[in-house]
């Protein structure tokens, strides 16, 4: 069975290299090519095609907003994302849109080939650190999860403290501070310092001003 695929990406030598790549794949069919989510969206509704391999940011509509549309307007239509990013956010965005896989583009040839026929059938698809981070997040709710020590640092930083700042108010290196507070981004699925207050406020780990 022909797997048809329509490739997304807003680089076009990287897109070419992609297309080339798959068309290498005697069961693979490139039926069309999309510069951005917009195009993406219309060109599975009007191929029907098997999978969609989406890169994530591209201009206008991104990855996670075009994959979404996919999979509530073309129902049957796959979308794997393949990006250059691996933030805890992208990843979490492209899964809640309903992406069925995330691999990233320094994936190895087979690995990439592998990838999109598992795609294509509904399987799930995704690099082993993008597999690492989605363990970290299913664990639980997160906030629940954050030690106490993690739990001061994130107050501190809530209270405008500098990373150096919170390590003398509690005793500990700059280094540390860092160490927690990186734990903590993975906890709650966030990458900086403003989204991780905001978070730990919504789900009440830390008061609200």
């Amino acid at each position: 069975m022909t797997v048809r695929v329509v490739v997304a990406d807003d680089h076009p030598v990287v897109r070419a290299g992609i297309v080339a790549l798959l068309d290498l794949e005697p069961d693979l069919e490139v039926v069309g090519e999309a510069g951005d989510g917009e195009q993406a969206v219309a060109l599975a509704a009007a191929l029907r095609p098997d999978l969609v391999l989406m890169d994530l940011r591209m201009p206008g509509t991104d990855g996670a907003d075009a994959t979404a549309r996919i999979v509530a307007e073309v129902p049957g239509v796959h979308v794997l994302v393949l990006t250059t990013y691996e933030t805890d956010t992208d990843i979490l965005r492209a899964v809640e849109a309903g992406a069925t896989g995330y691999l990233l583009k320094d994936t190895p040839r087979d690995q990439l080939v592998a990838g999109v026929r598992a795609a294509a059938r509904g399987e799930s698809a995704l690099s082993p650190s993008v597999a690492r981070r989605l363990v970290q997040q299913v664990r639980g709710d997160g906030g629940d999860r954050l030690t106490p020590r993690e739990r001061q640092v994130l107050a501190g930083v809530a209270r405008g403290l500098s990373n150096a700042a919170v390590g003398r108010e509690l005793f500990i290196t700059e280094a540390t501070v860092k160490t927690h507070l990186l734990r903590a981004f993975a906890k709650l699925g966030v990458d900086d310092r403003t989204r991780a207050v905001t978070v730990a406020i919504e789900r009440g780990i830390l008061p609200g001003a």
